[in-house]
């Protein structure tokens, strides 16, 4: 599946900008105070985010994630593709908690193939992070840009919004990430996953290729092709039965 830049696409070009960085990292770059030039803060074989400096919707930060590929719609994605939608979240959970304390000694974001592993999800304990895409017909009329998938995260309160920008996100447009992610599991697996909640944590959430692979009774692999690179499974090394299960304990003398 190719989904090659388009000539004249404003997220393309800040995705081509970032390319020579390299992969898998956080970056710093340098920018004269008051620019709006797009400040590229990650990047990785997936996605490229930027912050939003021209018009952001919250004076507490506004990131944008880009989709390195020219992906037209939401509705490209399949559930080969959750455990990208589950490496964005991990990656604007982590970014946005260093916007509120950029001078705490905290960990750099792990790369991507690191956030679709079995580990304990990132969380965000006062619920002030929001995460998703903004669905056609609507759109954001500051970021017009409707045929190259991307995604926002921003803290609230959303006070730089006025009320028609507001529209694309509210409720009528805005599809929160968690919301995504646990209707898609649910449409492919038996597992009931709860959406719409606040605190949802569930077992499933340490499990972010849960429902990505299909297959038949007869062990015959029918995934689809995804847009990420490689997914690490069980037959290649990568995620193990033994690697779900959490840490053991000591066991204590008797």
């Amino acid at each position: 599946m190719a989904f090659a830049p388009k000539p004249g696409c404003p997220m393309c070009s800040i995705v081509a900008s970032a390319s020579h960085t390299t992969p898998n990292s956080p970056r710093s770059p340098t920018f004269p105070t008051g620019s709006t030039q797009p400040e590229v803060v990650w990047r990785d074989d997936n996605f490229t985010i930027y912050k939003e400096k021209a018009n952001p919707v919250s004076s507490k930060g506004h990131l944008v994630v880009a989709f390195n590929l020219h992906v037209p719609s939401l509705y490209t994605l399949s559930s080969t593709d959750l455990p990208l939608l589950v490496s964005i979240k991990n990656l604007a959970t982590r970014l946005l908690s260093s916007l509120i304390a950029p001078d705490a000694a905290s960990a750099p974001p792990t790369p991507s193939v690191a956030a679709m592993l079995p580990t304990e999800p990132v969380e965000d304990p006062n619920n002030r992070f929001h995460i998703g895409f903004i669905t056609p017909p609507f759109k954001d009329n500051k970021i017009p840009i409707t045929d190259h998938l991307h995604a926002h995260a921003y803290i609230e309160p959303a006070d730089l919004l006025g009320w028609w920008r507001g529209v694309a996100y509210s409720g009528l447009a805005w599809y929160a990430i968690d919301d995504l992610i646990a209707e898609i599991r649910e449409s492919v697996s038996n597992n009931r996953v709860k959406s719409g909640y606040q605190n949802r944590r569930a077992p499933i959430d340490r499990v972010p290729t849960a429902g990505a692979r299909a297959g038949t009774a007869n062990g015959i692999e029918t995934t689809e092709a995804g847009l990420a690179a490689s997914i690490p499974t069980i037959e290649d090394g990568g995620v193990t039965p033994t690697a779900l299960l959490p840490p053991s304990r000591p066991r204590t003398p008797v």
